[in-house]
């Protein structure tokens, strides 16, 4: 089977076994801008509840920009990496400031939003603007691995430009096409060429598979360690974010210091926060979300 064969293989595959996702089922840019930030370390699961009460709240990034950037924390909830609210506000606010109240279908102009990278600008111009974008998260990156190198993850932690560019080329030529087969190689790398657990049984590639073929060399490149979480200053930073949520007004300092007992790593992690523009201070030792 040829590369074109195979890719046909899994948009046949993702056809029929796809999981129905509202960013999906209405390819909204807006919805979709939203989803591919909420989903940046991620799961599903976690992302669904939070992104429909968002959109029914935000429908368009002017509805978004007209509540404050605390507002915006607030709907985050306990998503994590809570700056990436800061930066979808500010990104509605630069589409209703720059693009006339809509997010911009150019890659370029989807470039310059605040947070928004390589991977999110094509990612929002092929799904939500069926252009042909070389579509690089790390289930592609990983399934391009496997199936094509031999490899069981790719070499880099970040996407080279060779991948990019194969990644262009195994793409069919017409852009609708295009943008439904880097969807599906998505979709297979989420849902059965997983990093841990992958289902091979099922994989509509598994005879055309480098990695399957070779006998699943085990990996050899650097150790690929799980994120820790509890006892970090990201837990810690996710309490006082918490407290600050849940308050209806600014909170004094003896009502932070109540939250985390270790007071080095207290004081480090609310001055990251104020850093990152998620707190500010008020006055007399107060401290509220931004306005």
């Amino acid at each position: 089977m040829t590369d074109s064969g195979a890719l046909e293989a899994i948009v046949g595959w993702f056809d029929s076994s796809a999981r129905t996702l509202p960013w999906r089922s209405d390819p909204d840019p807006w919805g979709v801008l939203v989803s591919e930030v909420m989903l940046q370390q991620t799961s599903v699961v976690r992302v669904l509840p939070v992104y429909a009460e968002w959109m029914q709240r935000w429908p368009t990034p002017a509805d978004l920009a007209a509540d404050s950037p605390g507002d915006a924390i607030r709907a985050w909830g306990r998503l994590g990496y809570p700056r990436r609210a800061l930066r979808l506000h500010a990104a509605a606010t630069r589409c209703r400031d720059s693009f006339g109240g809509f997010v911009p279908a150019d890659v370029a102009d989807l470039r310059s939003l605040p947070g928004v990278g390589d991977y999110t600008a094509a990612a929002v111009a092929a799904f939500a603007f069926g252009q042909r974008q070389a579509v690089l998260d790390t289930n592609v990156r990983r399934v391009h691995a496997r199936w094509l190198d031999g490899t069981e993850f790719p070499s880099s932690s970040t996407a080279t430009a060779r991948e990019r560019q194969r990644a262009l080329d195994l793409l069919p030529i017409d852009p609708t096409q295009a943008a439904n087969t880097s969807v599906a190689v998505m979709e297979m790398g989420a849902l059965i060429c997983t990093a841990r657990t992958p289902t091979c049984d099922t994989c509509p590639v598994s005879a055309q598979c480098a990695w399957r073929v070779s006998g699943y060399p085990a990996w050899t490149g650097p150790p690929r360690r799980g994120q820790s979480y509890v006892g970090t200053d990201r837990q810690c930073r996710g309490r006082l974010l918490a407290a600050l949520r849940e308050a209806d007004g600014p909170l004094p300092k003896t009502a932070l210091d109540a939250v985390w007992t270790e007071p080095e790593q207290r004081e480090r992690a609310l001055d990251s926060l104020l850093a990152d523009g998620l707190v500010v201070s008020a006055n007399l030792a107060r401290y509220r979300l931004p306005d």
